[in-house]
């Protein structure tokens, strides 16, 4: 159970799909392609019309090696877009850093936080969603995006990510926040190597056992592309990637996942709905 969410979110027996909304104009997955906010708005409605059951709205990349934003430019990104989507009646969470930003982005009617540092970036972050009482996304984090894989060091990255995201989930109910607010995330690629990234997947289960409901975010990444490599080793192109995304679906979904959170909607719903059918036979 998460607290906050609507009640059919609630009562689903299916992995939910978060569809991506990048108002930026540098990330990885789509080179500010939705920067301007006619266009973001208009993606996110795409997104809702091809059933993403939340729309994640962020307008600060944490590729490898981005530099971060102004809290006022990422305000000015964000806002026009999350204000516009939940209007049209979309479940909308907004990935940021900065709880001024997210604080203004629930006013302008999100439903949920999705913080990558899971509150470590801004001490005030906790704050915000205690008082708030919606859903916070807790990503596993060690740094920022500008020397984060500097810290991809581990002695066992499964047990480690585990400890971790257990000292993260403490120190945020000792902050005042509900522990059924909180879902957890692995974060994948994010001060992770290829090979950290494929042995979280293979242990989702450990991953699960802390309690709380995970969100499985593999969309497009680095190392889906450096699998499907051609015969000389060239990574394969972030638009041909989506096939592999929603296999990693299947996988998550299978494994009980709370959420994907994706690009490319439409086959990752489709996926979800075929391991649910699949799972009400057992």
């Amino acid at each position: 159970m998460i607290r906050g969410l609507p009640p059919h979110m609630m009562a689903t027996r299916r992995c939910l799909v978060m569809g991506v909304v990048n108002v930026t104009p540098d990330s990885f997955s789509d080179g500010g392609a939705f920067f301007d906010p006619d266009a973001a708005i208009g993606h996110g409605m795409a997104l809702m019309h091809d059933g993403a059951d939340i729309v994640d709205v962020g307008g600060e990349s944490t590729r490898p090696g981005a530099h971060r934003v102004s809290a006022e430019e990422e305000a000015r990104r964000v806002l026009p877009v999350v204000q516009a989507l939940a209007a049209a009646g979309a479940v909308v969470s907004v990935d940021t850093m900065r709880a001024g930003v997210a604080a203004e982005a629930l006013e302008a009617g999100a439903a949920m936080v999705n913080d990558v540092s899971g509150g470590l970036a801004d001490p005030a972050m906790a704050g915000v969603v205690r008082d708030a009482g919606v859903p916070f996304v807790a990503m596993h984090w060690r740094g920022h995006s500008d020397h984060m894989q500097d810290l991809a060091v581990y002695d066992d990255v499964v047990a480690d990510v585990v400890a971790e995201l257990r000292t993260g989930l403490d120190r945020l109910v000792g902050g005042g926040v509900d522990v059924e607010q909180v879902v957890l995330d692995p974060g994948l690629g994010f001060a992770k190597t290829g090979s950290h990234n494929w042995q979280l997947l293979a242990h989702l289960d450990a991953l699960q056992a802390i309690g709380r409901p995970l969100l499985v975010g593999a969309s497009r990444k680095g190392f889906l592309g450096a699998l499907l490599a051609d015969p000389a080793g060239e990574p394969r192109p972030l638009d041909g990637r989506d096939a592999a995304t929603a296999a990693v679906t299947a996988l998550a979904a299978w494994s009980g996942v709370w959420a994907v959170r994706v690009h490319e909607v439409r086959a990752s719903l489709d996926t979800v709905r075929v391991v649910a059918a699949v799972g009400g036979h057992r």
